[in-house]
């Protein structure tokens, strides 16, 4: 079964926007276009999505996404308040009220678990950043959104911030590849961005970019300010800008302040259930 939420567009480089017949209406908001909900947005046992005993009109797969989406948000609470290492199967069955059986009809293991979890997601995340970069008329502004919706949503839901980041350390090998193969996802938000540099030069540049922004949320996040993330958007932009733009060029970066009505978009996006598989 698939641990991934309904396809977006792929981002479009900003100021080249995706034609559609219905090209001059409105555009939907962010909550409106993802219709899927990021892990640990919501409790496990959610009453929302409880199923009742007995026999069931719902059909099998249907009852199977339902209860692997609250595998998915007990997994990240427990992660986030336990550890990934004193997270046991149980806990998380417990969080998510199934059973142990059902667990291990949809995954194989804790770590098998834990790494669908992490897959749906950040392609949930990415799914919503590059709306944001792909609507923006720039490449400055359309970075700059991207990274408020990461640190925005990172900042709405702390424990998927804190399983995603911090305790994916302690996973394992295949963990620590799934994190590196996303952190080269993000070099597709420096695709547009200025730059005299020769393309191996451009490519460190831009890794050694994504690696400090990084090292600064899970800075954050270890520290216990995964909600003063949003209020270092300046701070980053500036860090992400100033290569490309030059140190002048960049400092009005650090006078931005968060958009709360933005924020609340964002954070609205997180907890509607899939709509679709």
């Amino acid at each position: 079964m698939s641990s991934s939420p309904p396809p977006a567009p792929s981002a479009a480089p900003p100021g080249q926007s995706h034609s559609t017949p219905a090209e001059n209406s409105p555009a939907p908001a962010p909550s409106e276009r993802a219709g899927v909900a990021l892990p640990g947005a919501r409790i496990g046992r959610d009453p929302a999505r409880a199923i009742k005993r007995g026999p069931s009109r719902l059909p099998p797969e249907v009852v199977a996404a339902t209860q692997r989406d609250r595998l998915f948000d007990g997994l990240v609470h427990t992660v986030a308040q336990k550890g990934y290492a004193n997270a046991r199967v149980s806990d998380i069955c417990q969080a998510a009220g199934v059973t142990r059986p059902v667990f291990y009809a949809l995954f194989a293991s804790k770590e098998d678990a834990f790494l669908a979890t992490y897959r749906y997601g950040t392609s949930v995340l990415l799914q919503l950043m590059d709306e944001a970069y792909a609507s923006a008329p720039d490449w400055r502004s359309g970075a700059r959104e991207a990274l408020r919706v990461l640190l925005d949503i990172l900042a709405a839901v702390p424990a998927f911030a804190a399983m995603a980041i911090v305790e994916i350390d302690g996973v394992g090998a295949a963990a620590r590849q799934e994190r590196d193969q996303l952190l080269d996802e993000f070099d597709r938000f420096f695709a547009s961005a200025p730059s005299g540099l020769a393309p191996a030069d451009r490519e460190e540049l831009i890794k050694s970019i994504v690696g400090g922004v990084y090292s600064t949320l899970r800075r954050y996040i270890v520290s216990g300010r995964t909600a003063d993330l949003a209020s270092a958007l300046p701070m980053i932009s500036y860090f992400m800008m100033a290569p490309f733009i030059g140190r002048d060029a960049a400092d009005p970066e650090v006078s931005l302040t968060p958009d709360a009505e933005s924020s609340a978009i964002h954070c609205a996006a997180l907890d509607r259930s899939p709509t679709e598989r």
